[in-house]
């Protein structure tokens, strides 16, 4: 058995069997959406200030005893000191006023060593308020994040591997309710370690429901609706929950309910493993001819179709189109010039663009001072960000389009420091319009990095990218807390990447309306630094790969 493809022919593309199967895995992947940037909620940080305890301090004295601070021009209550309570007491007794009869600056200063007082003005409370991730724990807030991040790296390299093995249809629902149930389990940590150990394990989950609900997808559709799916459906699937979350966090405004909230739906999937079938093709790579038929003959059914007496003949589990006699590893990708550039450039490309998405997605909650609206923006801008990626896909060429999208991206970020403060809505402007073309550029490069490899190292090499991006996600949550030091320094650095990569990507070649490269002489072959004219033809689709917005 040669091609699957024609030998399901007879099902159609779209019948009813495929648009089961295409909106129930699309609706599986919405807790995803929700679950990896509940993180933008769960861990943001409070106004804060040293908790006083209750003394007997006259006003004068309870007004002024938390020190005042210049934090990027702007005078602010400290958030990590008070002037020392025994010394403020004996004061306050003796009846001097604070500013009139005691100079402020010359009264010595404590850490908060009766713990803090949060505002409740926007959180009911979150883990920075449950724990006390402030001061000198800090760095466990945006470890918090990065933890999660870990997950799904690791979770990236054994998915596909666990699929492989075990199966589609096993793995996609084992890893769905590994993610439901330690999310459940998160609303119950006893302590900030107990919870990055259970957000680690589900951000595993995630990325490997994900993965496996993707390939499954893409190995029983067929055609166009294969592209759609892939190119389309996932993505939008990923926004929709994106865009729930900051509905469901503001009717939720404590860390645990919000938790609850997002993980009980995924009792709602139990159902779908009667409706969603294995991968038939899967099967036959395992040999088990009879139950791919099985599914195939019920799909028949379904669409209302007569299914031909056989269905897969000739059928060898040991294809020589499965089993190519070339076999390559990651030291390919390095071995000769053409491939050394290429893969140290897209590396470079991916890990700016991953740093960036989810810089910017993680950034929500400070862009605005309702942080709800700015998540909304900032999932909602995702929607026509995919619907260009698949316009540029389909009439416009990779380079040229990748490019475009991080020079644009880049500086928009670099704008936003040049505008003013009374300006406010087009600093958020600016940064919604740095994430679109950002998403828009992930978007690209799955197709653009497919097309530029060949077979035997094509898998390979999107793994080796996908990983470095991987890096960038979970260094993402620490370059934010560069604003520490200058407000606008994530954005620089993160328009700097974008620039230098938008340069970079002028050496790569083209690949818009040609074949795909088969071996690694044919890769060697194509030329970059030039543009040529290049006639779109019609039966040439661009390849469309896992699009991973974890």
């Amino acid at each position: 058995m040669k091609d699957y493809d024609k030998s399901t022919a007879f099902l159609g593309q779209w019948g009813r069997f495929q648009q089961i199967v295409f909106f129930l895995l699309c609706a599986s992947i919405v807790p995803n959406g929700s679950g990896v940037f509940s993180v933008v909620f769960l861990t943001d940080i409070p106004r804060h200030h040293c908790l006083i305890p209750e003394e007997n301090l006259t006003q004068d004295w309870c007004d002024l005893i938390i020190p005042i601070e210049v934090v990027n021009g702007k005078q602010e209550q400290s958030s990590c000191s008070r002037y020392r309570l025994d010394v403020v007491r004996n004061l306050s007794a003796q009846g001097f006023i604070p500013g009139r009869d005691v100079n402020l600056t010359d009264l010595e200063q404590e850490g908060c060593l009766d713990g803090w007082s949060y505002s409740k003005d926007i959180y009911q409370s979150t883990i920075v308020s449950e724990f006390d991730l402030v001061c000198s724990d800090q760095w466990k807030q945006p470890f918090t994040s990065t933890a999660c991040f870990l997950g799904i790296l690791v979770g990236s390299f054994i998915s596909g591997q666990l699929s492989d093995r075990f199966g589609r249809k096993p793995v996609f629902f084992t890893t769905m309710a590994v993610q439901t149930i330690f999310s459940f389990c998160q609303a119950f940590s006893p302590s900030w370690t107990v919870f990055i150990i259970l957000i680690f394990f589900n951000g595993l989950g995630q990325i490997s429901n994900y993965v496996s609900g993707f390939v499954l997808g893409t190995e029983i559709l067929t055609g166009d609706v294969r592209v759609i799916f892939s190119s389309m459906g996932v993505c939008l699937g990923f926004t929709i929950g994106y865009m729930i979350l900051p509905l469901i966090a503001f009717f939720l405004r404590d860390w645990k309910s919000l938790l609850l909230a997002i993980s009980l739906p995924g009792m709602l999937y139990i159902p779908l493993w009667w409706f969603i079938p294995e991968s038939p093709r899967w099967l036959l790579s395992q040999g088990r001819v009879e139950e791919a038929e099985a599914i195939v003959r019920k799909a028949a059914k379904t669409n209302r179709v007569e299914a031909p007496t056989v269905i897969f003949k000739d059928y060898s589990a040991h294809d020589d189109d499965m089993h190519p006699q070339e076999h390559l590893n990651v030291i390919s990708l390095v071995k000769t010039q053409r491939a050394r550039s290429t893969t140290v450039i897209l590396c470079l490309v991916w890990f700016s663009l991953s740093i960036g998405y989810f810089g910017l997605s993680l950034n929500t909650s400070r862009l605005h001072a309702n942080p709800y609206i700015s998540c909304f923006l900032s999932a909602a801008v995702e929607v026509p960000a995919y619907i260009c990626s698949w316009l540029a896909l389909k009439y416009f060429p990779r380079r040229l389009s990748v490019i475009f999208t991080l020079l644009l991206g880049g500086v928009s970020l670099y704008l936003i420091q040049l505008v003013p403060e009374t300006l406010s809505e087009l600093a958020v402007a600016l940064e919604m319009l740095g994430k679109l073309v950002i998403t828009n550029g992930t978007s690209l490069m799955y197709a653009y990095t497919a097309e530029l490899y060949p077979t035997v190292l094509r898998n390979t090499a999107e793994g080796v990218c996908i990983t470095v991006s991987r890096i960038g996600s979970c260094l993402a949550p620490f370059l934010l807390q560069l604003r520490e030091y200058f407000e606008y320094l994530p954005y620089i650095i993160l328009g700097t990447l974008a620039v230098v990569s938008a340069f970079a990507t002028l050496f790569l070649p083209e690949s818009f309306g040609k074949p795909l490269p088969q071996t690694i002489q044919q890769m060697q072959k194509r030329e970059s630094m030039k543009c040529p004219c290049i006639t779109r033809k019609e039966h040439l689709k661009p390849v469309v790969h896992l699009e991973s917005r974890l």
